[in-house]
């Protein structure tokens, strides 16, 4: 049996970087020889198979011939014939067309170990244009290796571009494009993917929501960079610093979309874009069938973000408002994710990214005071109904104005 380890592993080898997996490719076998070997077939569209000790996974070696629009609609020939240098071909970079045997040995047909080097993603062939799909890899693999000083290659960036006017960029399926969306906002350089989508125009395509805050001014003495788009991926790159959490990074990305609707008249103010934002909202997680963890988080920064920042000139009864609307008097609450994603939204601003942001310590003294409440006495007296509730929050506000005049007498 002829193997090769191909892909991301032989990629990320050369680069110095962890290896999370390792897939190997098989020339001159068939499904019957790879079974009476021990191997467990997995692959539905084409042969795929787990090793039977280490479980990794062995594909026969492929070509694809495109037979209808999406990343579906290709025809697969995996057969003995086929060569490791034919199943190469197929790949979308050249950096991912890389082979190396098990003693070491690196197979590089394309090119690849030269864009390695050059920092370069460039296809390895113009069948890249075949599936839409791969667009949005090359947009993660910017928002991954973006630090590195990757950028895509001229004639790659034309492919890119013809995808999107000739429409392939329309058969992408929802969950493919959650998928890797979600992937780019576990990477370390999540804003790289958008920028990417953007330059060859298929930010409008995929995410017109995020598309339409470009050119759309904010007040400068807030907003030194004026531009609302380049504000939310500056807000999601400080997401990203201070927060591991794809659903934080996904709320902070989004908590600004409401700002696209604003009057023009009204410009470059945004009132009541907070709540203006919750339909997009609402839109755009129905469409990319959006997680209702994600989207119920992502509700909460944008509806409330901007009271977060008004921490310290909110009476004791308004915060009581929200903190309870927040649900931090419950056992569990997304507090501390919440207040992550309004200190990335108050750091993403030009010249304020290492501003301190003591209205999260406000709001958390007083979700501990709220949270401490004890509520008993009233739910076991006499009062009936709405009374309840609201001699509930009366209590609540007490506690939280003793947090805020604890504060001001320091």
């Amino acid at each position: 049996m002829k193997i090769y380890l191909v892909g991301g592993a032989v990629r990320d080898t050369l680069l110095n970087r962890p290896v999370l997996e390792r897939d190997w490719v098989v020339i001159g076998e068939t499904p019957e020889s790879m079974l009476k070997q021990g191997f467990r077939p997995v692959g539905k569209d084409f042969p795929v198979f787990l090793h039977p000790d280490t479980q990794e996974e062995y594909a026969l070696a492929r070509t694809e011939r495109k037979t209808s629009h999406g990343y579906t609609g290709f025809a697969i020939h995996a057969y003995p014939d086929v060569t490791l240098e034919q199943d190469l071909i197929r790949r979308d970079l050249t950096i991912n067309a890389m082979a190396m045997t098990p003693e070491g040995d690196v197979i590089d047909p394309y090119r690849g170990q030269r864009d390695l080097e050059q920092r370069v993603f460039r296809h390895v062939s113009p069948a890249f244009t075949e599936d839409p799909v791969r667009l949005l890899r090359l947009a993660r693999f910017a928002a991954r290796y973006g630090y590195l000083g990757f950028t895509i290659a001229e004639e790659t960036k034309a492919l890119l571009i013809s995808m999107v006017s000739g429409g392939e960029v329309d058969y992408l399926v929802p969950e493919r494009v959650w998928a890797e969306l979600l992937k780019a906002l576990k990477e370390q350089t999540p804003s790289a993917f958008f920028y990417a989508l953007k330059d060859c125009g298929a930010l409008a395509k995929i995410f017109p929501e995020i598309d339409a805050l470009f050119g759309v001014p904010q007040p400068a003495q807030h907003h030194p960079e004026i531009d609302t788009g380049v504000h939310t991926l500056m807000v999601l790159e400080q997401a990203a610093l201070c927060s591991n959490n794809p659903e934080v990074r996904f709320a902070a990305l989004v908590h600004d979309l409401g700002k696209a609707l604003s009057p023009k008249e009204n410009l470059p103010h945004h009132y009541g874009h907070e709540q203006g934002g919750l339909p997009v909202l609402v839109q755009l997680c129905a469409r990319l069938r959006v997680p209702n963890s994600y989207k119920a988080l992502a509700a909460q920064v944008m509806e409330y973000h901007s009271h977060c920042h008004k921490a310290m000139d909110l009476r004791a009864g308004t915060l009581t408002d929200v903190l309870t609307t927040l649900g931090v008097h419950k056992p569990q609450h997304k507090l501390a994710e919440f207040l992550l994603a309004c200190e990335a939204d108050a750091k993403g601003r030009t010249g304020f990214e290492h501003r301190a942001y003591p209205q999260a310590d406000r709001f958390r003294a007083a979700a501990k005071a709220i949270a401490a409440v004890d509520i008993s006495p009233v739910l076991n007296g006499e009062l009936q109904g709405a009374l309840i509730g609201e001699a509930i929050r009366q209590l609540r506000i007490k506690a939280v104005a003793g947090v805020i005049n604890d504060d001001q007498a320091l």
